[in-house]
């Protein structure tokens, strides 16, 4: 088991990667303020390890209360938080019980939100069970339900307890899953590691077959980046954190456009991490040749690195409501080169435009 720690002050906690963990009852245990919880899991995740949890955890003394809500992305809404809510009531949890999040993405950001706002916050730990998860939606304590006008529109900044990540997790994962994960673990060599990122165009075959070893160090890595941002800028004042956001502003509107569900985020930031590095070229910040090498990249973990025509106008339409908003203007993230990230408003009208016209999939 390896630890990477993010460093909070009073509010830091542990991420723990390895094998095997969520039968580890003491682990849990070591970070719930009392012997009840609600463990909050989806159709998909629940056959697979709500048993194993629930037993562990009842074997270190912990009364467990399941809560299995509808699998997707388009069940991450208000009418399945208060679904939550009705759970947590009708079974009396209290101030000190613990919800844990069992599950992917979704899950995670689904039941921070209800941990923050329940009972005006109450104790959660995530248990991510998909490589996104793992690698990034898990840490940094961004919770969040979507609204029909915009992803994660409605949420709040608050921190788990603790993430166990469990790597052996990864072998039920459909192929799609695989990738979705893949695009934010590219990301940060993208934003802020170009080591890293070299390191991972000499290991994606190695990654897309699920080599234990080779996953189990670019999700260490992976943390380790996020842990260092989300220490420095948590909740995103400095700008630092915002770059963790790279091809998010356009994977949103995708996302949106589509009907949540159709694409999975992952698939949905790879092709805007494209559009985010066309845009850059067109202001003469990259090369031809760092844009080929991003999309290979991209392209051998089995991603997407053409965006659907929703338009010109919807995409602008659809960014025109994403948090990085600011006065009105559109904040972006782009890059310098392979490694390094920044944020700006100032980016012309026709480099967004034809960054766009070459990024879009016609039929």
């Amino acid at each position: 088991m390896y630890t990477v720690h993010v460093a909070l002050t009073d509010r830091s906690y542990p991420i723990y990667i390895g094998e095997r963990l969520l039968a580890r009852g003491e682990l849990l245990m070591r970070h719930m303020p009392q012997k009840r919880a609600a463990l909050i899991t989806d159709t998909a995740v629940a056959p697979l390890y709500l048993d194993a949890v629930a037993n562990a955890l009842g074997s270190a003394g912990v009364s467990v209360t399941p809560v299995v809500i509808p699998c997707g992305e388009q069940h991450k809404d208000w009418h399945t938080l208060n679904a939550v809510f009705d759970a947590l009531l009708a079974n009396h949890c209290e101030r000190k019980t613990t919800l844990i999040a069992l599950g992917g993405g979704v899950i995670g950001d689904l039941t921070g939100f209800a941990a923050a706002t329940y009972m005006r916050g109450v104790p959660f730990i995530q248990l991510p069970t998909t490589l996104l998860a793992q690698v990034d939606s898990a840490v940094g304590g961004k919770t969040a339900i979507n609204h029909p006008r915009g992803k994660n529109m409605v949420g709040a900044f608050y921190q788990p307890l603790a993430v166990i990540a469990d790597t052996t997790t990864l072998g039920t994962l459909p192929t799609r899953e695989v990738g979705a994960g893949l695009a934010e673990v590219i990301k940060y060599g993208l934003i802020r590691d170009p080591a890293f990122f070299a390191w991972l165009e000499q290991n994606i075959d190695a990654l897309t077959a699920r080599d234990a070893g080779a996953l189990a160090y670019a999700i260490q890595r992976s943390c380790e980046n996020k842990a260092e941002v989300v220490a420095a800028d948590e909740h995103e004042e400095s700008g630092q954190r915002a770059l963790l956001n790279l091809g998010h502003t356009f994977g949103h509107a995708i996302e949106a456009g589509l009907g949540y569900g159709t694409w999975l985020h992952g698939e949905a930031v790879a092709a805007g991490i494209v559009i985010a590095a066309r845009v850059s070229h067109h202001m003469g910040l990259i090369s031809a040749a760092d844009i080929a090498r991003i999309a290979a990249l991209l392209e051998r973990a089995r991603l997407p690195v053409t965006a659907p025509d929703l338009g010109v106008e919807r995409y602008l339409q659809l960014m025109g409501i994403d948090k990085k908003v600011e006065g009105g203007r559109i904040h972006f993230i782009l890059l310098r080169g392979i490694g390094s990230a920044f944020l700006t408003a100032d980016v012309p009208q026709r480099a967004l435009t034809a960054a766009l016209a070459a990024s879009v999939k016609r039929d």
